[in-house]
């Protein structure tokens, strides 16, 4: 009796599992292949992750401790050798002095065409009174520089990477979020030496942070940003980002949680991000499921992917990089406990027209009902 109990049980776990996976298959065309940085850590919390490729290969940063905002919060780097992503490293801590630790915050990676990996990140209590800092590596992230201290009133990108411009500055996306949210970009063109600050953006009754950046040519720009008002937003420049138009909605949602976004070397635009719209009036709402979409244009977008559609969050905080052979590669919080890693030939990608902000829906897909919303911090 208890071996027929246990065929049925296991039985009922492989058609649960099986119909999951084929759910998921709906929205999946195009990946090559998806990982976890690593299976166990020396910490048991992790956030807010980053991507670059260098010369020798794929590196990720992101903050590890025992939980957002705890002083024990470090910068930790895994890089990719082999094919295999070897096991975290600290590289930065918020040790003040024998008697001050402060929690870190949010690393962006970008890599210096032909120069050094800069790795960005912030000390600090909470958001509204971190700090900017930076270190080098020239060896593909073996090894770092010293920390250098951003000048006063800078904290370099805020959460997704740099894009560095036509006319040779690299352009910063950033936010503050003491005195209301503001969007603004810190500018540099000579690798971080020197910095200069533009903005903030008119918000137009919009609090937004977390911006990225779209590069349409010929010195025109699109912000896509986070944001409390239920709406991804965008912003556009046509003079390489000195000035910079009001904030306005587009039509797809955001759960008050980090989005990113990238311009592929064929003109198109990828946006990775909860295509969640919260309930009521709320301005937050669950992290997942967590989705891409694609662009022509930065305004009208084509469902692409659900990367993660579990009914438990949170799956957040994602980045994107398109690298030189073409694949994109997506990094993003998995459940608080892991950060996790897809490869997506975009080519392969099957695209569905997004009517109304309203996620298309597929015959043979049911959107999971969450579970487990999470309290989440940034």
């Amino acid at each position: 009796m208890l071996k027929k109990g246990l065929t049925i049980a296991a039985v009922a776990i492989f058609v649960f599992s099986a119909n999951i996976n084929a759910q998921s298959d709906k929205w999946r065309s195009g990946i090559v292949s998806e990982e976890f940085l690593y299976e166990k850590a020396g910490f048991p919390s992790v956030h807010s992750a980053t991507i670059a490729e260098t010369p020798t290969g794929l590196v990720a940063a992101y903050f590890g401790g025992t939980k957002e905002r705890n002083p024990d919060v470090e910068i930790y780097v895994s890089r990719m050798v082999d094919g295999k992503w070897l096991a975290p490293v600290s590289v930065a801590n918020g040790i003040q002095n024998d008697s001050l630790r402060l929690p870190t915050w949010n690393p962006v990676l970008y890599q210096v065409p032909g120069g050094e990996l800069l790795l960005f990140y912030k000390i600090g209590p909470k958001p509204s009174e971190w700090w900017g800092l930076m270190r080098r590596s020239a060896d593909g992230g073996l090894t770092w520089s010293a920390a250098e201290q951003l000048p006063d009133g800078y904290i370099g990108p805020v959460k997704n990477k740099p894009v560095l411009l036509s006319n040779g500055n690299l352009m910063s996306p950033s936010s503050k979020e003491g005195d209301g949210w503001k969007l603004h970009f810190e500018v540099t063109k000579d690798q971080g030496k020197t910095w200069r600050m533009i903005g903030p953006v008119v918000a137009n009754g919009i609090d937004a942070i977390q911006p990225s950046i779209l590069d349409h040519g010929k010195g025109k720009l699109q912000i896509l940003a986070r944001t409390r008002n239920r709406s991804v937003v965008t912003t556009w420049s046509t003079d390489n980002g000195e000035n910079w138009s009001p904030l306005t909605k587009i039509n797809l949602p955001n759960n008050n949680s980090g989005t990113d976004a990238v311009t592929m070397k064929n003109g198109k635009h990828v946006l990775v991000y909860n295509h969640v719209l919260p309930p009521g009036e709320l301005a937050k709402g669950p992290r997942t499921p967590l989705n891409v979409s694609f662009s022509k244009d930065g305004m009208n977008w084509d469902a692409a992917l659900i990367l993660e559609d579990s009914p438990i969050s949170q799956y957040s905080y994602p980045a994107v990089i398109q690298t030189a052979d073409g694949l994109l590669h997506f990094i993003y919080t998995w459940r608080r406990e892991k950060i996790k890693h897809v490869v997506v030939d975009p080519s392969k990608v099957k695209l569905r027209k997004i009517k109304n902000g309203i996620w298309p829906k597929v015959k043979g897909y049911t959107a999971p009902v969450i579970k487990d919303a999470k309290d989440e911090e940034q």
